[in-house]
């Protein structure tokens, strides 16, 4: 009887401490996923912003990462790797979804990135994938530098390949990553430029949407980095048209840390919100048929930004 007593006793505890109280928090079953581009500057030892951009990670443990770009500046080098990813967002790299960017092209065609990450980062005669989180299709891209030295034209094995992907993909809400945006406010002189490659694989994303007979799935959403801002646009096509219906959202998020640029006087067509003063991290919770978008920034900074969007 003392047992059965003792036994009753230890149940009715662990319940009590299962059971949620004030200091508990709320999990949602929808993925999350966050992440940003251009975290870690080795050359220069610039590691303070992507130590910051890490410490929010860290306060998601169940999260998807997603690296897109520029990760340890300045060659993507396995020693820029060492010096600079590793130690602000390499505690992440077995739950991180890694886009490439230029920087790491700038030596031996990309090998540091893909010893790192291994096969996480797909083929490395590619450098683009896709996966399914949840409710969503999540299509990694390979923008290169200026679309160097792995091609995306109209026509080339990856963008035919993105045609395969999307015409195969039975997901309802679709997100693309690659570094090199197509459309940006960024001021002249920065050492960036709209990269202008990637028209024809916008062109596909955005067909899947518009073609009477496109699959059910549709794209919803490109997130970016490489300008080292932030930067959200309103539904567009590939040619910087406004679509509420059909159009694709495309944020900027190149705040891992690295530094900041400056944008123009002029803004993009399109382009709804800006900011050039935070590092901090996107983060997106991936519904069955909607997103809410957070941007997060580092302690200290108050930018942000934020709100929901159905799928098509």
């Amino acid at each position: 009887m003392k047992k059965l007593l003792y036994v009753g006793l230890l149940l009715a505890f662990a319940a009590a401490l299962c059971w949620p109280g004030v200091s508990s928090r709320p999990q949602s079953s929808d993925p999350i996923l966050i992440g940003a581009g251009d975290i870690g500057d080795g050359l220069n030892l610039n590691l303070s912003g992507g130590m910051a951009t890490a410490a929010l990670i860290d306060t998601y443990p169940s999260a998807l990462v997603f690296a897109d770009g520029d990760l340890s500046h300045n060659n993507g080098t396995d020693g820029d790797f060492a010096r600079a990813y590793e130690p602000t967002w390499g505690r992440f790299k077995n739950r991180t979804i890694p886009a490439i960017g230029n920087h790491e092209y700038n030596a031996l065609n990309g090998a540091g990135y893909f010893n790192y990450f291994g096969p996480a980062a797909g083929d490395a005669t590619k450098g683009y994938y896709s996966l399914n989180v949840g409710a969503w299709h999540v299509i990694v891209l390979n923008s290169g530098d200026m679309c160097y030295p792995v091609d995306c034209e109209a026509g080339s094995p990856q963008e035919v390949w993105l045609k395969n992907d999307l015409a195969a993909n039975t997901r309802l809400c679709t997100l693309a990553l690659f570094h090199e945006p197509l459309y940006t406010s960024v001021a002249a002189g920065q050492g960036v430029a709209p990269n202008t490659g990637m028209q024809a694989m916008w062109q596909d994303l955005y067909d899947a949407n518009i073609k009477p007979n496109a699959a059910k799935a549709k794209v919803d959403l490109v997130v970016n980095g490489h300008v080292h801002n932030y930067e959200r646009f309103a539904p567009q096509d590939a040619n910087g048209n406004l679509d509420t219906a059909n159009g694709i959202v495309q944020i900027t998020a190149g705040t891992g840390g690295t530094s900041h640029f400056t944008f123009g006087t002029t803004p993009s067509v399109n382009s709804l919100v800006r900011d050039s003063t935070a590092f901090g991290v996107l983060k997106l919770t991936l519904h069955s048929s909607s997103y809410d978008w957070q941007f997060i920034p580092i302690a200290g900074q108050t930018f942000t930004d934020s709100g929901t969007q159905a799928c098509h």
